[in-house]
């Protein structure tokens, strides 16, 4: 296992997370040139941060990984304590510091932090890799969704 520090990402990480964002392209569908890319990130990180956390690994001061939850708060009723549901989303791991146990601290701290803040539900869409993690964390199929899927053009 690697010594890696979990913490939440702020507004200065925009750049550590570009380049994860850029190595996981790169590693699914080879390099691709885009100019703009990084004012998009990080125009898209300023709107999302309102309702999405994301958590950082880094190894010997190096960000090495990724995670976030977007959260949803949901519409209140009335006789109802107030409740959030959860998506985890881009999970990433750098191909040289996988299989060390940073994925499982990344999806803990994920859990731990819906699990403190009373979330009915923690929903996801992983990769075929992926799916093992979520297995050992609890996560199953997910019989009570429902997905539609926009037709083809």
């Amino acid at each position: 296992m690697t010594d890696a520090l979990i913490r939440r990402a702020e507004d200065a990480d925009v750049a550590a997370i570009i380049r994860l964002r850029r190595e996981w392209t790169s590693e699914q569908d080879g390099d691709q040139p885009d100019e703009d890319f990084d004012e998009r990130l990080a125009a898209w990180f300023a709107r999302e941060s309102a309702r999405r956390i994301t958590w950082l690994a880094a190894a010997a001061g190096r960000p090495v990984g990724m995670i976030n939850l977007s959260v949803f708060e949901r519409m209140p009723r009335p006789g109802r304590a107030p409740s959030h549901w959860g998506y985890i989303g881009n999970a990433f791991i750098l191909a040289a510091y996988r299989n060390r146990g940073i994925g499982t601290r990344l999806l803990s701290t994920v859990l731990s932090y819906a699990d403190e803040n009373d979330f009915v539900r923690v929903v996801l869409s992983p990769s075929a890799r992926a799916i093992p993690l979520y297995q050992r964390a609890g996560f199953g199929p997910a019989d009570i969704l429902m997905l539609r899927t926009p037709p083809q053009r």
